[in-house]
């Protein structure tokens, strides 16, 4: 015989007033909902760091966002750093991957045991959860790219390192981008690029579990055909001579061109946001080649299987 059995009665406190419900199909895709922005397209010219004292610049679009601290994408920051000679910057932020590309000058990296010296055309990697100090032996421009609003977004105060400093030398990088744009099938492939890699990330390929590097060719009177990923791309120009665009939008017509495109002009030095989910080409009317760095959230999205990259036919 089944007794009876005394429920507590308990008082909540006001624990449902946050609840909310919603009906699906006016709620589940909030950007065609216009409850969520997407992405903007916005430029940032090297005029921001060519001189000045030694600081960082955030490329921030965070009002666009609704993001609660800088952010150049949701999940990324990127930013322009300037060293002046002999003196050093210390920085600390809360992140998991760090990216940095030698835009110009020298200087060495060092966080805890590692010391990283480094020159123009280099890139190295720092983990989060340690600080480090950039000292410049002569003035140093960076690009500099970390995972910082996905913490904020995720409420993370402190993170373990994932990886070792890494460091990628100019001479090296430049070697094997030099070797794919010689391969018999380079002008046959979509992209002559170099992937960035490190060796604890073997699944995604990718510079950290995070973040994606390309070091990028566009060889003289080319056209690199329209692809889409659902990574944000930051793209940072290292050179290119006259001549050299990206054409970027959202819909590809019957000939698998980019219809009602944005145009991007590239100017060396400079850095610009390509929003996920579009697609994208780089054309090089010019004789000579230029070169492109795109840093990317595609080492998460690819962990995650959601990067769903895609090529015109």
């Amino acid at each position: 015989m089944l007794k009876d059995i005394a429920v507590p009665v308990v008082n909540d406190y006001g624990i449902t007033e946050d609840a909310r419900y919603f009906e699906y199909s006016t709620s589940a895709n909030p950007i065609a909902a216009q409850l969520i922005s997407r992405v903007p397209f916005k430029t940032f010219p090297a005029s921001l760091y060519e001189d000045g004292p030694t600081r960082v610049i955030p490329l921030d679009v965070s009002a666009e966002l609704n993001c609660a601290a800088p952010a150049t994408g949701p999940g990324l920051l990127a930013s322009f750093v300037r060293i002046v000679s002999g003196e050093e910057l210390v920085i600390d932020p809360v992140v998991t991957s760090q990216v940095f590309y030698v835009i110009s000058g020298a200087g060495v990296a060092i966080q805890g045991a590692h010391h990283i010296p480094f020159s123009e055309g280099a890139f190295f990697t720092l983990p989060g959860g340690l600080s480090a100090i950039l000292t410049a032996e002569s003035t140093v421009t960076l690009y500099y790219v970390t995972d910082a609003p996905l913490m904020t977004y995720l409420g993370v105060s402190a993170v373990e390192p994932r990886f070792s400093p890494t460091f990628y030398p100019a001479d090296r990088a430049a070697e094997e981008l030099l070797k794919v744009s010689k391969n018999p099938s380079a002008h046959k492939r979509s992209r002559v690029s170099v992937l960035l890699g490190n060796e604890h990330f073997d699944q995604t390929r990718t510079v950290t579990h995070v973040l994606w590097a390309m070091f990028g060719l566009l060889p003289g009177n080319s056209i690199q055909k329209p692809h889409r990923h659902q990574s944000i791309a930051l793209d940072f120009i290292v050179d290119c001579p006259k001549g050299c665009y990206s054409l970027v939008g959202t819909t590809l017509d019957k000939e698998g061109n980019i219809a009602n495109p944005t145009r991007v002009d590239w100017e060396a030095g400079m850095a610009f946001i390509t929003p996920p989910g579009y697609w994208h080409a780089h054309f090089n009317e010019s004789k000579e080649s230029a070169r492109l760095i795109p840093i990317q959230d595609a080492g998460l999205q690819t962990y995650l299987r959601a990067l769903d990259i895609r090529f015109a036919e």
